[in-house]
Parts: structure tokens; C-alpha cells; sequence
């Protein structure tokens, strides 16, 4: 087998192991609305409610959820690197603002929403493909009632600390609440 079609045959089981069996859009505003965020969030690891469409692209999943703790999965690839040859920042940066937004999601009521106000990234070890997967996993630190504090750590599989950062989100009523 050539370089290449090796290199397609790992996308191909690395798209597998990342799809998102709901597929892929946005969740409508008024289905936000309706239920908490943890309920929001089984919904869409079950495959109930899509998954947001750049998880696609950029190849991360979330993988687990409870009240105030998520981890997502992801597989850095050639197209996310930058040109010094390691996966670009902004790649490490998606997969934990997904993390540190998604586990204040986790602790919201039924009709409350949020948006990130603040992202604080420290870069430990660089990643590149051969890293493989990388996780991140996320936990609240602080939920107030309009103000809720997350951090996170992404490690690769032998547990190597590679990243982590913290994030601060404005609480406030949903659309339709």
C-alpha cells in the first residue's frame, strides 16, 4: 500500500470514529429552549440533536458528559497543520473552547444560554499527527447566576499534558425562554 492510501485509509477510520450519528447543523433555538443543557448535550452524544458542523471539519467529538464535567476526543491530521509542521494553535484552541463551553453548558437550567466572554489558552507540548488522539477534558470551576468559569486540560494518550486553559461565560435567558 502506497503513503497516500494509507493516509486515506487512517482519514477514513478517524472521520468513522468521529462522526456524530445525529449528524451535523445547529440546534434550533426553540429545542435550546425546551430542556437543560445536560439534557441538550445527552441528546446530541446519543445522535438525538446534530453535532455542531466543525466538529467535522476539524475532527473532534464530545465523548462524554455529566453535571459540570465533559470530555471530547480528537485526531489532529496533515490539514491541521501549520507551517512549522505542528497542528496550529487555533485547532488545540477549537477543541477546548468546544470542552470549556460545553461543561458550563452542563450545568445550565431550562431556559438559560450562554456565550464565552473570556478563553485563556497556555500551549504546553506541541501536537502533530503522530501524537494521535488527544483529549480534553473539562470541569466547572464556578457557577454563578450570570457568570459561570470552566478549565480544561487536553492530553495525549499516554496522559502528557499538552495544553490546558480556563474560560469565563456570560449566563442569561434564552431566546424563546
Amino acid at each position: 500500500m502506497t503513503k497516500a492510501e494509507d493516509t486515506m485509509q487512517a482519514d477514513e477510520q478517524s472521520s468513522a470514529e468521529y462522526s456524530a450519528p445525529g449528524g451535523y447543523g445547529p440546534v434550533p433555538p426553540e429545542v435550546l429552549a425546551s430542556m437543560s443543557g445536560l439534557d441538550m448535550l445527552r441528546k446530541m452524544l446519543s445522535g438525538e440533536l446534530p453535532a455542531p458542523p466543525i466538529s467535522k471539519t476539524l475532527s473532534f467529538s464530545l465523548s462524554e458528559v455529566d453535571e459540570g464535567r465533559v470530555v471530547f476526543r480528537g485526531m489532529p491530521k496533515e490539514e491541521h497543520l501549520n507551517p512549522a509542521g505542528t497542528i496550529h494553535g487555533g485547532w488545540t484552541a477549537t477543541i477546548m473552547d468546544s470542552a470549556l463551553a460545553c461543561v458550563v453548558q452542563s450545568v445550565l437550567k431550562q431556559g438559560e444560554a450562554f456565550t464565552t466572554t473570556e478563553f485563556k489558552v497556555n500551549l504546553i507540548r506541541p501536537i502533530t499527527p503522530e501524537t494521535g488522539e488527544v483529549a480534553c477534558e473539562a470541569k466547572i470551576v464556578s457557577r454563578g447566576r450570570t457568570i459561570g468559569v470552566s478549565e480544561c486540560r487536553v492530553t495525549d494518550s499516554r496522559g502528557r499534558l499538552m495544553a490546558f486553559g480556563t474560560e469565563t461565560c456570560s449566563i442569561f435567558p434564552a431566546r424563546g425562554a
